[in-house]
């Protein structure tokens, strides 16, 4: 599961610049945020500056524009629903691919 999350580029790129749509059907993938760690495939550090973003981190840069994105991801209210389940993290250090 997490090697079709890497081989999209979401970690591979030199900076993570995710959009977030609306709109399931623009989505590549669909994501379920959680607040319990422990759940998460994914712990996500949201950086205000692009160039704070770093490949293989979990941090991610929020465009408004779906063009400049490399990731166009859909919050989805229904665990059972996504592709991958995220925590966000107000903690830099702890951004990163769980062991799930």
């Amino acid at each position: 599961m997490l090697a079709l999350f890497l081989g999209l580029g979401v970690f591979g790129a030199k900076a993570q610049v995710v959009y977030i749509s609306a709109n399931k059907d623009i989505a590549q993938k669909i994501v379920y945020l959680t607040d319990n760690p422990a759940e998460a495939d994914l712990i996500v550090f949201k950086t205000e500056w692009k160039s704070d973003a770093e490949p293989n981190s979990g941090i991610w840069y929020v465009t408004e524009w779906r063009s400049s994105a490399q990731l166009t991801v859909y919050f989805t209210k229904f665990k059972s629903e996504a592709d991958y389940v995220i925590c966000y993290t107000t903690n830099k250090n702890e951004a990163g691919l769980t062991r799930r």
